[in-house]
Formats: structure tokens, sequence, C-alpha cells
């Protein structure tokens, strides 16, 4: 009788389901991360103090410290990139339901001229800042189209297509949460002091702060009609990322063409081509063909803000406190010194 052969390579499937369902697990555990370092971001921004400068910027300061005490996790780096990464391009996509583009179209059209004035008015003056202080000019460049555009967001759509560094979009998020933050908090003290009606403290307020949560905290104190023509008028500076992002494509194709030949490429940011149709959605089918109550409405909104809070632990996590101290110094002194010019120049164009 012969006996059976063993062939080790029967079982060879079988151990290379271990490994992989290892590395899924961990995969899964670096969401996992991201999404409770989210959750302490969210809680810690509840806070009376916290709450000035809201979930993003608490979560990344968690993760700035987080990173400084224990290092980075790199057993959770996949599921922590993935976040960093895919998550941070979905909440862009959702950001789209935002912007009305009908409502810009029809009532917006002046202020939409005003915002084209601030959105360049904005990068020009802040990189020529940033080149005489001799700042970082990849930090000043994300913080020149979050302060022209909408804070974080256009600086997380902005990223990707500059190749920014994941560490040089983080220290702009945060530089960017805090002056917005100091910024809107100081409108709300000038405007019983300004010679100004309520809507033109809305309009000056839509047109020179950073984002749509630090115009809706100047602007609320002024009364609905003053903070629903404050949004409008951010909402119509949200609507100019888009042919921005594409000014920018081309200006990077250009500049890579230049030093590496004419088949250079530059990668196309699909996340933006979503961006445009869930503009489209919520501009033109949601309300027209597809009733969708506000609170649902709310629900996704905050939704959006917390998957993008979950790409900012990623980006927290590549931060380091001697890189905050070598390169975000001169560009948050380029961005303050635009900022403080922005809001005098459009105080007076209003």
């Amino acid at each position: 009788m012969e006996l059976e052969k063993y062939d080790p390579l029967e079982e060879t499937p079988l151990v290379q389901q271990k490994p992989l369902q290892k590395k899924v697990l961990l995969w899964l555990s670096g969401i996992a991360f991201t999404f409770f370092i989210a959750l302490l971001g969210l809680g810690l921004s509840k806070i009376s103090g916290f709450n000035r400068i809201g979930p993003l910027a608490c979560s990344i300061i968690i993760a700035v410290i987080y990173r400084q005490i224990a290092g980075y996790p790199e057993k959770f780096r996949p599921g922590i990139e993935f976040s960093a990464k895919k998550l941070l391009r979905f909440a862009i996509i959702l950001y789209g339901l935002k912007l009305n583009i009908d409502v810009i179209f029809n009532q917006g059209l002046p202020l939409l001229v005003r915002d084209i004035g601030t959105v360049t008015f904005a990068i020009v003056v802040m990189v020529l800042i940033a080149k005489w202080l001799k700042a970082d000019a990849s930090i000043s460049l994300l913080l020149a189209v979050g302060t022209g555009i909408c804070g974080a967001a256009a600086i997380a759509a902005i990223s990707p297509i500059v190749k920014a560094k994941e560490e040089d979009t983080a220290i702009g998020v945060g530089i960017i949460a805090l002056m917005g933050t100091l910024f809107s908090i100081v409108y709300t003290l000038l405007r019983p002091i300004l010679p100004l009606s309520a809507l033109d403290y809305g309009i000056w307020s839509g047109i020179s702060l950073h984002e749509i949560a630090h115009v809706a905290l100047a602007g609320a104190p002024a009364g609905e009609d003053a903070l629903a023509i404050a949004l409008l008028a951010k909402l119509g500076r949200v609507f100019l990322l888009i042919p921005l992002c594409f000014i920018f494509m081309y200006w990077m194709k250009k500049r890579t063409s230049g030093k590496m030949g004419n088949d250079a490429k530059i990668d196309f940011p699909w996340f933006l081509v979503g961006f445009i149709i869930m503009s489209l959605i919520g501009s033109y089918v949601f309300g027209t063909y597809l009733t969708v109550s506000p609170l649902v409405m709310d629900g996704i909104s905050k939704a959006t803000t917390f998957i993008l809070t979950m790409a900012m632990i990623g980006l927290g996590l590549n931060v380091s406190l001697q890189a905050l101290r070598t390169k975000a110094m001169r560009p948050l002194l380029a961005m303050t010194i635009t900022s403080l010019l922005l809001s005098i120049i459009s105080y007076f164009i209003v």
C-alpha cells in the first residue's frame, strides 16, 4: 500500500489567507483610529473656547500631540492613509451639496464680481508677501487659496493638484482655522461700532472671511437677512473653487513640463468632477425633482464635516513640532497681513 504524499503547496492558499486577513484588520484598525480621534476632536470642539476653532482644528491638535508623544502608529498606516487621501476626496465631493449654483446665478452675480476680486487679491498678495518674507512656498500657496476661497475645504481640494506634502496641508488647515476664527470674533466685536447696515455688514463678512463656518459665526449676530446675504457672498467664492482648480491644473502642467519635458502629466482630480456633479444635484435636483428634508441635509452636512475631520487626523499625524517652528511662522505672518489688507479693502468697497 502506497503512503499518501504530503504536498505543502496544497496549504498555500490557507497560509496566504492569514496575512491577508491581518492586513485587512490593520487597515480597518487604521480607519477606526482616525474615527476615534475625530470623535475626540468633535467632543473637544464642544468645550467653551475650543468651540471657536471647530472640530477640524481640534482633531489636528490632538493628532499632532499624539505624534509628538507616541510617534506615528506605523502598523495602522494603510488605514490612516486611506482616511487622509480617499476619505478626504469623498468629503470634498459631498461638500459640493453646499453649493447652490442656481442661487448664485440668479441672485448673486453682483456679489460674484466682488468674490472674483477677493480671490484674485488674496492669492496674488499672499504669494507676493510670502515671497518677500521668504516663507515656505507650498504652505503659503495653500493658505493663499484657503484665504481666497473657503478655508480648509479649498486647501484640501487644491493640495493634490499642486502636489503639496500632507504635512504642509495639515499645517495650512490648522493655521486657516485659527486665523479665520480670530477674525470672525473680531468682526462680531466691531459690528456694533461700524457705520454699516446689517446687509452691508453681511456682504463684508461673506467676501472677506475664510470659511463658511466663520462667515456664519460673524454674520449671525446681525440678523437673518444679513446672514443670508453673507452666506450667498461666501458661496460665490466656493463656486470659484471649480475654475481655480482647472487654472492650477494648467499651471502645474506648464510648470512640470518645463522641468520634465513635454510628456509630463498631471493627475486629473476626478474628485472635482464629483464635486461639480453634487453641486448640480443640490442645485437642480433637490427641491425640484426630489424633496429632501432640512433634517436630512443637515445630517449630510454633519457627516461631511466628520469625514473631513477623519481625513485631517491622517494629515495631522505627519506634522512635527520642529516643522511648525521652522515652516509655519512666516506663512502665518504673511497670511495675517493678507487677511488684514483683505478685510480693510473689502470694507471700503462694500
